[in-house]
């Protein structure tokens, strides 16, 4: 197995490309139960017929775990944004679209969004009064049992060499509400700089299934106070901006 073609790096994860693999390794010390969740996740996500790379193996190299799975040839969204600029629109239309058809996707055996929200808000740097008024608002949101991504952004979508879509990266799938799915991608354009890619985002999915925008925006300071938990200094200042001035 070579791992001398880099794909991707993060702060505690690299992937690598070994001829028709994907190989993503992860730091020293990783959670292994969290590993062992994601992979469970693709496999569960794999059995719902969505397009995904097939989880191949889990194993470890020196010493490190790391998942496997098919590589996808082809171009993400970002990439062909990026290229083709005159045409974002129209791509942001398609990714607005697959972002749906996964909300119409059942996977029951995912955790709910609710349970790992609260877990999350519990840890994140805020007084105890707003945590508070936060878990009140969390029990009062209705409980639903879509598919949601938990990081559905254009780097996560390839559009492969023949003309097919692929989702990628489901290490943070849970089942729950979609309007709590669509605000943390909302929130990803807006920590990407896409301000209008943002804008444009939320009109078409509110439009294009029938949701009330503010409804999503009321989502906006619990999905921000959950995700300001293990990210850096800069990405927890802005999240956490948007549980004082969203109330």
């Amino acid at each position: 197995m070579k791992l001398d073609r880099v794909i991707s790096v993060s702060n505690d994860k690299i992937i690598y490309r070994d001829s028709n693999k994907c190989i993503k390794t992860f730091i020293s010390g990783y959670s292994k139960a969290d590993v062992l969740n994601e992979a469970l996740n693709m496999s569960r996500i794999e059995e719902t017929g969505l397009k995904t790379p097939k989880l191949l193996e889990v194993t470890t190299i020196d010493g490190k775990w790391a998942i496997i799975t098919e590589y996808i040839r082809g171009k993400t969204l970002t990439r062909l944004m990026e290229e083709e600029p005159d045409k974002k629109d129209e791509y942001l239309e398609l990714f607005t679209d697959i972002h749906i058809s996964v909300h119409k996707t059942s996977c029951p055996e995912l955790a709910p969004i609710k349970d790992g929200m609260n877990r999350k808000i519990i840890c994140c740097e805020l007084d105890a009064n707003t945590r508070y008024e936060l878990f009140a608002r969390l029990e009062e949101m209705p409980r639903h049992n879509k598919l949601c991504h938990g990081d559905f952004n254009p780097d996560n979508i390839v559009i492969s060499d023949t003309g097919e879509t692929y989702i990628l990266d489901w290490s943070r799938a849970t089942r729950g509400n979609a309007s709590a799915d669509a605000a943390r991608t909302y929130l990803l354009f807006w920590m990407r700089g896409d301000i209008s890619g943002a804008q444009k985002y939320l009109d078409m999915f509110c439009a294009k299934t029938e949701t009330d925008k503010e409804y999503v925006m009321s989502w906006m300071p619990l999905v921000a106070a959950a995700q300001s938990v293990k990210c850096n200094d800069k990405e927890k200042e802005f999240l956490l901006s948007w549980t004082k001035n969203n109330k």
